[in-house]
């Protein structure tokens, strides 16, 4: 047990950085450890948003909505750019070349925030209209058109609090991003109430409020990144001369985040659909699935650390020349993610009524979630390889396959499934759910396929 503390300080420290030699079940817990704490920070920008907001009113929560639908695309931008940071960070230090990793992290820079400006000012300069499209009364648009006109300026902090988390991981300083993001939450957290509410000198700002103690938080977090990449001592060192444009770099990374923004973007527009054919269904049902879907996404972050340190350790060990450790290493993490998720399986699914009824105790509704969550949790074996086998081959820079298997188990197999079962078999609900099991084993069992074949060891990046 002394070991285990001794281990688990060291990786929330970040004495380790270089996965290219050693226990490579080391390597899959030292960078698990903060990456799995990085992803709950970043979740908990959200959650404290929402919490400090309904205390203002309804209509500052639907405002806080309606924007945050509309930034899915700066998100999955983000995502796509991170993913593809990583891969090339992570390579470029496999190899051992510092200077040509520290000119990848330039130019990710560089690309992030010429994305984030375009995205950003029209965003800003027509907030009005962008919460007039997505539904919003007049009344709301004369309210929230100020926290929306914030965000989407602060699109520079949002997107390089991704990006630059992308080029820390990939350089294995998975610790130093994690911080960056404690650093980023404990300040909204402190801020959010006094914009809100006024404290002092500084008056009551309501909604708004949130956006600035928000981009605050996300522009410190952002800052604190740029400054570990730069100082002296690290793995990755970038200089003022690596910010000219490097056309062969931004032409790599463009080419593989798009894959990686499409990933995201696949993924959630499915889970649009579901949602949509639910509906039908009734506000229970929405419900139910809603409470369900909370309780996994939050239950599986570990998965999504070990995914991620996947990743990492494909892209620096196929940089440092050793194809056949970054495969173990991928394989290694897709077993330890199998055992976790095997007991989070057996935990929903003999105790799902006991978890849901935590979060409501409306008869009808806490049925759905059950039968949800018990469903889920049959095909959590393949869910388990299918996310660390998806993330090694983005890890490998091979965004392309992992985005084409999602086409086509969740646009053409898992939607129409769900329909199908639901409304031309009367399945109902329980259709919608079987469909996203079926869908997500068989994503997990073509990763696998695809994966064993090899070929993501050949990929340049």
């Amino acid at each position: 047990m002394t070991k285990f503390f001794r281990l688990l300080l060291a990786a929330l420290r970040g004495t380790e950085n270089h996965y290219t030699s050693g226990s490579i079940n080391r390597a899959i817990f030292m960078l698990s450890v903060p990456m799995v704490l990085e992803m709950v920070m970043e979740s908990l920008f959200a959650v404290v948003d929402v919490f400090f907001v309904a205390k203002i009113s309804t209509e500052a929560v639907a405002t806080v909505g309606l924007t945050e639908s509309v930034l899915t695309i700066v998100y999955s931008i983000a995502i796509g750019l991170s993913t593809a940071a990583t891969a090339l960070v992570s390579r470029r230090v496999g190899e051992g070349n510092a200077r040509e990793a520290g000119k990848s992290v330039a130019q990710v820079i560089l690309v992030s925030i010429g994305i984030a400006l375009v995205i950003g000012i029209p965003g800003a300069v027509f907030s009005q209209d962008i919460l007039r499209l997505m539904g919003g009364n007049e009344q709301l648009i004369a309210n929230g058109s100020g926290f929306t006109r914030m965000i989407f300026a602060s699109s520079p902090a949002i997107i390089l609090l991704y990006t630059l988390s992308g080029c820390l991981r990939g350089a294995g300083e998975a610790s130093t991003a994690m911080r960056s993001l404690w650093i980023a939450n404990g300040l909204n957290i402190a801020l959010c109430p006094i914009f809100i509410f006024g404290w002092g000198p500084i008056p009551e700002m309501g909604v708004v409020g949130s956006a600035i103690a928000t981009t605050i938080g996300r522009s410190a977090g952002a800052v604190y990144q740029l400054y570990s990449l730069m100082r002296n001592g690290r793995i990755v060192q970038v200089a003022a001369t690596d910010f000219r444009p490097h056309t062969g770099i931004i032409r790599n990374l463009l080419g593989i985040a798009a894959g990686g923004t499409a990933q995201f973007l696949v993924g959630s527009a499915s889970w649009v659909f579901l949602t949509r054919i639910l509906s039908t269904f009734g506000s229970d049902v929405v419900a139910g699935y809603t409470i369900a879907i909370r309780i996994m996404i939050f239950t599986i972050m570990p998965s999504w650390g070990m995914a991620n340190a996947a990743a990492t350790l494909v892209g620096q060990n196929l940089g440092a020349g050793q194809p056949e450790r970054a495969e173990t290493s991928a394989w290694r993490a897709a077993f330890c993610n199998m055992l976790f998720l095997l007991g989070v399986g057996i935990l929903f699914y003999t105790g799902a009524s006991e978890i849901v009824g935590l979060f409501n105790r409306d008869p009808k509704v806490v049925e759905i979630a059950v039968q949800c969550l018990r469903i889920f949790c049959l095909g959590y074996v393949f869910f388990a390889y299918g996310m660390v086998i998806s993330q090694a081959l983005n890890g490998a820079g091979d965004t392309r396959t992992p985005t084409l298997i999602n086409v086509v188990c969740f646009w053409v197999i898992e939607i129409p499934l769900a329909y199908l079962l639901a409304n031309t078999f009367n399945w109902g609900p329980e259709g919608v759910f079987w469909s996203v099991a079926f869908s997500e084993s068989l994503l997990a069992v073509i990763a696998v396929l695809v994966f064993r074949r090899g070929r993501w060891k050949l990929v340049k990046v």
